[in-house]
């Protein structure tokens, strides 16, 4: 098939692409969590502590394109915003490539610190869980519109709507995910437990 014809398709059924999509995005993240994807080698705990701060630089930098891209939007430019939310997108599949052999083939690293500080971790990070799971196909239909639209084409879909949804919760989950990262990694201990 070519790629015009994917693209057709893809425009055509953007809410089938998001599902498949995201399906696929669960399952690689499940099945790595479940050991059910065992292509991982093992990895110890200095593998996963540099994993972890290459996560959080990926994070990092992905949070600042979406800010940009969400700031350009608003003064009118549209490439800009475009290859922003195109970086932030390709920094989530880098961040995917770190952190599937992390939990795959690494071990988790406890909290340890304070129970006041730890209730407060373990809520921001709850929060950050579920805002992940929540925003991969809100994400990935904001793309696939994005992607497969004109920027007049876009202003009859549910685009800007969907982007703002999109770009609001996943900025909240990775901000609060480089904060629990600081917080494990930085400020308090942290017990590994191999897998």
């Amino acid at each position: 098939m070519s790629t015009v014809r994917a693209r057709q398709r893809a425009k055509e059924r953007p809410l089938v692409v998001t599902a498949l999509l995201s399906a696929l995005g669960y399952a690689l993240v499940i099945g790595a969590f479940a050991g059910a994807v065992p292509i991982f080698p093992d990895i110890g705990r200095e593998t996963v502590d540099l994993l972890s701060h290459a996560i959080a630089v990926v994070n990092t930098l992905a949070t600042a394109s979406l800010v940009l891209g969400w700031y350009w939007i608003r003064q009118g430019e549209v490439r800009k915003h475009r290859a922003a939310m195109l970086s932030a997108f390709v920094l989530i599949l880098l961040f995917l490539m770190l952190y599937l052999p992390k939990v795959g083939g690494g071990g988790e690293k406890h909290f340890v610190g304070p129970e006041t500080v730890r209730l407060a971790y373990l809520v921001m990070l709850a929060i950050h869980i579920v805002l992940s799971a929540v925003s991969v196909p809100v994400v990935i239909y904001a793309v696939v519109l994005g992607l497969t639209h004109s920027p007049r084409e876009l202003r009859e879909t549910p685009h800007a709507r969907v982007g703002r949804i999109a770009a609001g919760t996943w900025i909240l989950s990775l901000v609060l995910g480089v904060v629990t990262y600081v917080m494990l990694n930085h400020v308090y201990d942290a017990t590994f437990v191999p897998s």
